[in-house]
């Protein structure tokens, strides 16, 4: 699969954010900027919260001042329009969205680009997983969910960068994806919480491009399925993964999850992604 951007990412020790505060935090329900709102000298600083019949989303922008409270207003309400339209048209639980007409055979994968797109991301990554990501071996038939909330992320992005804003966050529960800034000059600063146990030290990111995908903390008993046995997974109690781009971070999170601790050699050698936490049960 083409990667367009390599992700720009590291690991400083915890200990220096002491003085620090991390400007996103994953895992703990926090993801605040701290001037949201504000304009702060050649910068514009917004944050946002949507929530659609799935999911809930923040979009964190950090925009020239140049561009305008006018165009940072049409660069939000165009990446939110993508997040609604997204959940209204390839929502899997939806009767009548693509997907669902997809399963019943009323439509070919090839009939929207932006379906053909989907479709053929999650072939990719059935390939790359050896299929332990395979969206065609799930009750019903075809079901995207693996991938589809940081595809929708990764096109509501597309669409912020499109109206001139190269400086954000966007977070939808314990994933997110950054690019350019923070509204302090640096990269994004991202403490990254264990998925289950919050109390463990969080691992501190500096990031100003990527993404941070996580499966298993959906609360939901066997909402990752074994795609060789067709049973619940439950090898691992938390799978986080991180890499240049949000979808492909998602589906090797929820591969890796059902594929316990064999998929850790996916992320050896030359691999753009890497496994944050893959913790036995």
């Amino acid at each position: 699969m083409r990667i367009d951007e390599q992700p720009r990412t590291r690991w400083p020790d915890p200990s220096a954010f002491r003085h620090r505060r991390p400007d996103l935090r994953l895992g703990s329900r926090t993801h605040r900027l701290d001037r949201a709102g504000a304009t702060n000298g050649d910068r514009i600083s917004v944050q946002h919260t949507v929530r659609t019949a799935t999911a809930e989303y923040t979009v964190l922008i950090n925009a020239p001042v140049w561009l305008g409270r006018r165009g940072v207003v049409e660069a939000l309400r165009d990446a939110v329009a993508e997040l609604r339209a997204i959940d209204l048209t390839y929502g899997p639980t939806r009767p009548e969205s693509l997907v669902s007409r997809l399963r019943r055979g009323e439509i070919a994968p090839d009939s929207y680009a932006p379906l053909a797109d989907l479709v053929d991301r999650c072939t990719a990554m059935r390939a790359a997983t050896d299929g332990w990501f395979d969206a065609w071996a799930v009750p019903g038939g075809f079901d995207p969910g693996g991938l589809l909330g940081g595809w929708a992320v990764e096109r509501a992005a597309a669409r912020l960068r499109a109206n001139g804003v190269h400086d954000y966050a966007v977070v939808t529960g314990a994933d997110l994806v950054v690019r350019g800034v923070a509204p302090h000059g640096g990269p994004w600063r991202v403490a990254v919480h264990h998925p289950v146990e919050p109390d463990r030290t969080p691992l501190v990111l500096e990031m100003t491009a990527g993404a941070v995908g996580t499966s298993g903390v959906s609360g939901r008993h066997g909402h990752v399925i074994d795609p060789h046995t067709g049973e619940p997974a439950d090898q691992l109690v938390a799978a986080t993964v991180v890499g240049p781009d949000l979808a492909v971070a998602d589906a090797y999170a929820t591969a890796l999850y059902a594929a316990g601790p064999a998929g850790l050699e996916w992320f050896r050698g030359g691999s753009d992604y890497r496994a944050l936490f893959a913790d036995r049960r």
